[in-house]
């Protein structure tokens, strides 16, 4: 799951999707709501176990479920190609499957070391298959031309934007007429008893898959820096909670909606643990 929200620096949000209104904003992994400098840190922090930790939580259907996401984005041999919060750079890397040859595909992210685990990743890439472009940036405030990319997707992402109405504008401006917007994301099932597993995979056993992951990254360093393990740990207490507190899956097509977006529609996959939501750039009204 990505680790990209507004840079933060220059515009705190004033709110947070998922917070009922007037209800006081709390910070910290339990609350599922962390600053923007904190999220990045703590991606920045476990971007040597992220892959790892993705496979273990999901038993590799990640790697499925950016399939059915690139699918969803309805791209071709040559398009151009955003994905915000591209984090190590797996939903990228589908994409430029599927716009090559002659495609271009932009991963944009603001942890660094998340990053280069991305370059890493594109660099073993042969053939003539286009190899994706890694570079910062900030999901809330795209440096990208309006209507400059055939879609632009966010995977386990969306949940880290400090402002998901603007994340969602922002993605939808630089997406031209017709292109698509594609949000894949983890969700709550509410169904038994799918509902009784994922609250204790998700809310007993991840948290602590991060504290063994943790103590194995600084026993793999050799080198017990202080508070290491207590982090990455923090950031598998965080993703729980982040899921709870995010939109249900009508209220985040609503969202989108409201960003501009139209025939939005959205498919549960894995018994409603992860949903996949889509939807179009309308034309540009005439002036």
């Amino acid at each position: 799951m990505p680790a990209q929200q507004g840079a933060g620096p220059d515009s705190p949000p004033s709110g947070a999707a998922g917070q009922p209104p007037g209800e006081p904003l709390s910070s910290g992994p339990g609350s599922g709501r962390l600053e923007a400098v904190q999220v990045r840190a703590m991606f920045d922090r476990i971007a040597g176990v992220y892959d790892l930790m993705n496979t273990a939580m999901t038993a590799g259907l990640h790697h499925r479920w950016r399939a059915r996401a690139a699918e969803e984005a309805r791209i071709g041999p040559g398009d151009r190609v955003l994905d915000v919060a591209t984090g190590t750079g797996d939903l990228a890397l589908e994409l430029a499957r599927r716009v090559s040859p002659g495609g271009e595909v932009i991963g944009s992210d603001f942890a660094e070391a998340m990053l280069a685990r991305a370059r890493t990743k594109a660099a073993r890439g042969g053939g003539e298959r286009v190899r994706p472009r890694f570079e910062w940036g900030d999901a809330l405030e795209l440096s990208y031309a309006d209507a400059s990319f055939a879609a632009a997707t966010v995977g386990f992402g969306a949940r880290n934007f400090a402002d998901l109405e603007r994340g969602l504008a922002e993605m939808t401006r630089v997406v031209r007429p017709g292109g698509r917007v594609v949000v894949l994301e983890i969700t709550t099932p509410t169904r038994l008893p799918l509902s009784l597993f994922y609250r204790v995979w998700f809310d007993r056993l991840v948290p602590l898959l991060g504290l063994l992951a943790g103590a194995i990254a600084s026993a793999t360093a050799r080198v017990r820096r202080r508070g290491a393990e207590t982090t990455i740990a923090d950031a598998y207490t965080y993703l729980p909670n982040s899921v709870k507190r995010f939109p249900a899956p009508q209220a985040l097509a609503g969202e989108m909606q409201r960003a501009g977006l139209q025939e939005v529609r959205y498919v549960l996959v894995a018994g409603g643990i992860v949903a996949i939501h889509a939807g179009t750039v309308p034309p540009k009204a005439p002036r």
